[in-house]
């Protein structure tokens, strides 16, 4: 139950409460027979890692070479695993069960206002991203010049009732809203679960073409370290806002963690996760780089968008195109629930809490479909402002904020080890950030 906020003196200071968590902590026993699954909370923790990020995975490979980019895959879950248990930690000692309760406690109403306006810039950004990339394997694009068709107008020739608007429009009335409409993260865990299946199924036909490929000689040979002939050393930056964003789920830790049946469950099913998640990403980085070689783009579904040589192949284009859109279309609902939540605590700080709101609830689930469904009609490709929120956003609640909170330590149990390591995540993500964005401008200004 969420509490408002007020203002105490404190020895002189002024302190904010933040949302309590003795209630919460006073029914664990209660929780236990009655809470989420811990099965259910490593389904939508993976859920959240394995979103539309993995499609760029293997254009890393092109930038950086086999190696570098397996290294760096695990350099980013490490850090991914140390931030979230720097949360866990402090989320423990303190009294709030929310992310910005946790940086209000540190750094007041303006931390706990910076967390929530970057939660809102990158799940909206990350819900527009899905839209447009389902719409993209339904209705087509076009790129460079060249038209790629969708799987609808494939299958059915070029119509109005399978044009963009039209078909994301009942995507979004009869597949989206009943899912959205879901009050408890823990509900969506069977609508997660098989989204995990589904993503396993991509990387599993994804790798059968490979190896087909392989053996009929269709293959390019790989690259396993950079080729500085084509890319520079600044390059290599761009690709990690790429992991950045696929392991990026701290906005969701305290959802999944406040409706676990015991609390203690939530630390090793994130390390579960993150080693789905890195089995996966090993996958799809290895066999689609090795599938389409230094063809590939950085969104891999428009590289299955091509003439096969047979029926079969064609079918297997589409299964795999159409298999990964479902999956997309059930991890939307996992990043719509933390969104929700972030903007009702910033609007509506003293009103009670969101899902006891029939009305409040319906409303605003209604306006953000209905934004995230405009936006992905009139904006036709949005990678660019995809890379850039990897680079400010998503860094920022991933590894700035984790690292800020340990250094500030305002309950007085960090180790010198991890201000140590909070110091190393700050400065790297800051000039990995820096590097990236630089260098994406200057390529778009060439």
């Amino acid at each position: 139950m969420r509490q408002n906020q007020k203002q105490k003196e404190n020895d002189g200071k002024a302190v904010v409460d933040v949302p309590l968590l003795a209630d919460f902590k006073s029914l664990d026993h209660q929780n236990a027979q009655t809470g989420a699954s811990f099965t259910g909370s490593i389904f939508n923790i993976s859920t959240t890692m394995i979103g539309a990020g993995i499609m760029s995975i293997p254009a890393t490979m092109k930038v950086l070479g086999i190696v570098p980019g397996f290294v760096l895959i695990l350099v980013v879950a490490f850090f991914v695993e140390v931030t979230v248990e720097f949360l866990l930690r402090y989320t423990h000692s303190g009294e709030s069960n929310t992310y910005a309760g946790m940086a209000a406690e540190s750094f007041g109403r303006f931390g706990s206002v910076t967390v929530q306006i970057c939660v809102v810039i990158t799940n909206l950004g990350c819900l527009i991203i899905y839209f447009i990339i389902v719409g993209d394997v339904l209705c087509g694009t076009e790129s460079d010049g060249t038209v790629h068709l969708g799987v609808l107008q494939e299958w059915f020739g070029v119509h109005w009732w399978n044009s963009r608007a039209y078909a994301l429009l009942f995507i979004a009335v009869f597949v989206m809203l009943p899912l959205v409409m879901l009050r408890r993260v823990d509900s969506l865990k069977h609508s997660s679960a098989v989204s995990i299946l589904l993503a396993v199924f991509f990387v599993a036909v994804s790798s059968a073409m490979a190896i087909y490929a392989l053996f009929k000689g269709k293959t390019q040979k790989l690259r396993l370290f950079p080729d500085f002939s084509q890319v520079s050393v600044f390059d290599l930056f761009t690709t990690i806002p790429v992991f950045v964003t696929g392991f990026g789920f701290h906005v969701n830790v305290h959802p999944i963690r406040a409706e676990l049946g015991k609390a203690s469950d939530m630390k090793p099913a994130v390390r579960i996760s993150i080693v789905i998640c890195i089995a996966i990403y090993f996958a799809i980085g290895f066999f689609g780089y090795l599938l389409f070689g230094d063809s590939i783009v950085a969104d891999m579904l428009v590289n299955f968008d091509q003439n096969s040589d047979s029926t079969v192949g064609q079918i297997l284009n589409d299964i795999v195109r159409l298999s990964y859109a479902v999956h997309l279309l059930l991890v939307y609902p996992v990043m719509n629930f933390s969104l929700r939540v972030n903007i009702d605590e910033l609007l509506f700080p003293k009103k009670p809490d969101l899902a006891s709101d029939t009305t409040r609830f319906v409303s605003m689930t209604c306006v953000l479909l209905a934004l995230t469904y405009i936006v992905a009609i009139a904006v036709p490709n949005i990678w660019y402002f995809f890379q850039f929120m990897g680079s400010t956003t998503i860094v920022c609640l991933s590894f700035i904020f984790p690292g800020a909170i340990i250094l500030r330590d305002v309950h007085g149990i960090s180790t010198r080890g991890d201000k140590i390591i909070a110091i190393l995540v700050i400065i790297l993500a800051l000039v990995t950030s820096i590097i990236a964005i630089s260098t994406n401008l200057s390529g778009s200004e060439t």
